[in-house]
């Protein structure tokens, strides 16, 4: 698949994947063609999905749908509890939705993928993030303070709109973490089992629009080309995890967020430095590409170095992580462990985390 590259952001560029079936919209004003996309699936009754702090975003949009809209379900969560995914499927059915639309970043798309898993019902997804979860065909779930992940076709969307104007105004710490966790998904596509020539240069454009736009976003967080330019990294870097199997720093993330219940593009951001100079070890080759992008001797070095540029999270402690999590943690992270390129042992899994 031959991938356009961004252009202008006032431009509308469209793509549809023949092979998943997916519509992907980019464009400044997408957003107020959701009720066009609505239509377009046949349905009338849209479930509007958000969390309660970006409640009034899906107010907003239920306002522009009008009568495309069956009401609102504003209570997503961080980690995509079972829980509230059951009490969302529930309402789902109590409103007679037909579809639902997700407006947000990770916790609402996630949430939008636990509804469509349990009932079918086709998804647009609207990110405000960079979390890149919208393109893939993965849910994470926690129930019982254990995250467990799936892959299955009936959670990824059928309709993605990336409207720059929606994350011209995504706080700039937000902004970097959100950024790091999709990069996060290239950096280990670089290295997987499963990778072909294909996911691999997709892996690189996605990490370097990020490396390119990133600064000309801080540098004018109402930059809409900067900001169309990182989203279409992101909408790369959530493809190709959806192409490819995740390994160490995906398990590292999982485990942390869901047992500790951490901020789940923060971890992201503090781990990916750290797995990344673990599986030097032995992908030093693969990771190359990082290392040049970023002018460093080495991925994770260059990675810490372009995190603290941007003043990100460094360090598990400023999540409120303690010595006494660091040995529970461990534990949990090498039972079920994810294939990776370098060994894992829980001594080598503790000692990652004490430097993180």
């Amino acid at each position: 698949m031959a991938l356009p590259q961004p252009k202008q952001s006032t431009d509308h560029a469209e793509y549809h994947l023949e092979e998943t079936g997916v519509r992907v919209r980019f464009g400044v004003g997408v957003l107020d063609e959701t009720g066009h996309e609505i239509e377009r699936l046949g349905c009338k009754r849209a479930l509007i999905l958000s969390t309660p702090q970006q409640s009034d975003t899906a107010l907003s949009l239920a306002e522009k749908v009008g009568g495309l809209s069956a009401g609102l379900f504003t209570r997503a969560t961080m980690h995509t509890p079972t829980q509230v995914s059951e009490e969302a499927v529930a309402h789902a059915a109590s409103v007679d939705a037909d579809c639902v639309v997700s407006i947000g970043g990770g916790s609402t798309i996630g949430l939008g993928k636990a509804i469509a898993l349990r009932t079918d019902l086709p998804q647009i997804v609207i990110p405000t993030t960079y979390a890149g979860s919208e393109a893939t065909p993965i849910l994470g779930q926690t129930e019982d303070g254990v995250k467990t992940t799936l892959v299955d076709a009936k959670v990824l969307p059928e309709v993605i709109l990336y409207d720059p104007t929606l994350v011209r105004t995504l706080p700039v710490a937000m902004t970097v973490t959100s950024a790091l966790n999709a990069m996060a998904h290239s950096a280990e596509a670089l290295y997987a089992q499963n990778r072909t020539d294909e996911s691999t240069q997709m892996a690189k454009d996605g990490l370097l629009a990020f490396v390119q736009g990133l600064p000309n976003v801080l540098n004018d967080p109402a930059d809409l080309a900067a900001r169309q330019e990182t989203l279409y990294g992101a909408w790369l870097c959530g493809t190709v995890l959806g192409r490819v199997g995740m390994a160490l720093h995906h398990k590292l993330c999982h485990t942390l967020g869901g047992s500790l219940n951490l901020p789940h593009a923060d971890t992201h951001a503090i781990i990916l430095p750290h797995a990344m100079a673990f599986n030097e070890r032995t992908a030093a080759k693969e990771l190359a590409p990082i290392a040049d992008m970023l002018g460093a001797q080495s991925a994770g070095q260059g990675l810490y170095a372009f995190a603290k540029q941007l003043n990100a999270p460094l360090a598990l402690r400023d999540l409120g992580v303690t010595e006494a999590n660091l040995d529970d943690v461990s534990e949990l992270a090498v039972k079920n462990p994810y294939w990776n390129p370098q060994p894992v042992t829980q001594e080598d899994v503790r000692a990652m985390l004490q430097a993180a």
